[in-house]
């Protein structure tokens, strides 16, 4: 007899969650019976699942109705029993630790209540730099997690859940196709992101300007937020005022796969992920990446066999070329309203310390940085070829011979590709969700979260960034 699995998000818009939401509707489809539940309906239909359009689920905003938690509950029931009398075996939700909805835990408590066996899958944590999605009361206990990562595991772990009660739910991989023509390939390197603040435009651009063929930097697609869209503009007037070799939203009007097979390597400045599907997918496309590493996200794909070690863990700026006490005034600052938004203590000792050891040697990490800091940097590098060979000094890895050896090493392409194609393919991501499934229908849990430890384990002074941390301000 078949599992019956009922996924629950906030909305089925393209990309991000609904992405991967459709991948495990698609790995477990033969072994299970599957109903999507979801706050607005389809973006592109059809959806490769049946669907329900349920109010109240969606993002909230001061200008909807506000639905009953109690009433919202009462609609899922309704529509699970419709589709199977007996109801179903698991309630899959995703991403249900941001107060995008407020009553969203009220609702998830209230179909635990009624007996519903909740499986609750964490991408994105509040706690992760973003304080305006922070649920002030208790996180669902008494039922199981996954996570997409070893550090999220870990993390959790601390902060009181068991380990049966916690499952690694590592993403799959759609691999690209090279069943098409050979592409030519063309002077342009390839940043394959909507370009967020999070994805540290400004550290893609400092990188282009220690290319060593003057190829393009090219970037996809455009961010949606108001806070992006304003930083956004600002790099493409920067790239403007600058006369830089930068090519913004190139996805809008090519396709994908060809951008990716077309591009004589590709980069990442990212500052924070959740899986990190950006260390895998290059290699698919037989594409060097190079870039920064984010050492607890990549930690799962080294331990598998993808060889990472050429990316670099941090790009070192002088601090003088932004003014130290400038940029204290700024990092504390944030700091504190971060901490007083969170109502999480810290002493002014513990800030002064992470500060001392984040410009220890008179250095800084680039990706620390907000804007305004970074154009500054930048700046300093245009006006002076010496300062750029400071840079130089201080990351090797900028250096030409570096960039030289890396794109000639074929060995490393086809390593990393046989890697990711043996962990991370849709056979291995079917086993493990089955197994999971399995695991919460058979096995009851009694746990629950410390929100103060969860908190303090993100709220981590040493990677403080005022990109991730600081509202946009030019």
């Amino acid at each position: 007899m078949k599992i019956k699995i009922a996924f629950i998000h906030y909305h089925l818009k393209t990309g991000g969650v609904t992405t991967v939401l459709e991948q495990q509707i698609e790995a477990v489809r033969d072994k299970c019976e599957v109903l999507v539940l979801s706050g607005e309906p389809p973006d592109i239909p059809p959806f490769p699942a049946d669907s329900v359009y349920i109010p109240g689920l969606g993002y909230g905003s001061q200008s909807q109705k506000i639905y009953n938690p109690e009433e919202v509950a009462d609609n899922i029931i309704k529509a699970i029993l419709t589709k199977w009398n007996n109801g179903c075996d698991v309630l899959h939700v995703h991403n249900p630790m941001l107060a995008k909805n407020i009553n969203f835990l009220k609702i998830l408590k209230a179909l635990q209540k009624r007996g519903i066996k909740l499986f609750l899958q964490i991408h994105d944590f509040a706690e992760d730099g973003r304080p305006l999605y922070y649920f002030s009361e208790e996180y669902v206990s008494d039922c199981h997690y996954g996570v997409i990562n070893s550090r999220d595991y870990n993390i959790l772990l601390k902060a009181g859940l068991k380990k049966q009660g916690l499952h690694k739910i590592f993403n799959t991989i759609k691999p690209f196709n090279f069943d098409k023509k050979k592409s030519c390939i063309k002077n342009y390197v390839l940043y394959p992101i909507r370009a967020i603040r999070r994805k540290n435009i400004g550290e893609a651009i400092l990188l282009s300007l220690f290319f060593q063929n003057n190829e393009t930097l090219v970037t996809t697609l455009p961010p949606n937020s108001i806070s992006d869209i304003n930083s956004y503009v600002g790099w493409k007037n920067f790239v403007t005022e600058n006369n830089l070799n930068v090519e913004f939203e190139a996805g809008l009007k090519n396709d994908f796969s060809e951008l990716v097979f077309s591009a004589k390597f590709i980069i990442t400045t990212s500052i924070t992920e959740g899986f990190g599907f950006s260390f895998l997918e290059p290699w698919t496309a037989k594409k060097i990446l190079w870039g920064r590493k984010l050492p607890l996200i990549c930690h799962d794909f080294e331990k598998n066999g993808i060889a990472l070690d050429h990316l670099y863990n941090r790009l070192l700026v002088p601090i003088e070329w932004i003014g130290k006490d400038r940029f204290y005034e700024a990092w504390k600052t944030c700091v504190l309203k971060n901490c007083s938004l969170f109502n999480f203590k810290i002493n002014e000792e513990e800030i002064q310390k992470s500060f001392i050891k984040i410009t220890g040697n008179k250095n800084i990490d680039f990706g620390l940085l907000n804007e305004p800091f970074q154009k500054q940097i930048i700046s300093h590098v245009l006006s002076d070829k010496n300062e750029a060979k400071k840079l130089i000094k201080l990351n090797p890895h900028l250096a030409l011979p570096f960039l030289n050896s890396l794109l000639n090493n074929k060995e490393l392409i086809q390593n990393n590709m046989n890697a990711v194609l043996n962990h991370y393919n849709k056979t291995t991501y079917r086993k493990n969700l089955l197994e999971i499934y399995s695991k919460i229908i058979n096995n009851p849990v009694h746990q629950g979260l410390d929100k103060n430890i969860l908190l303090s384990a993100f709220i981590n002074l040493e990677q403080f960034s005022l990109l991730k941390w600081n509202d946009y301000v030019e």
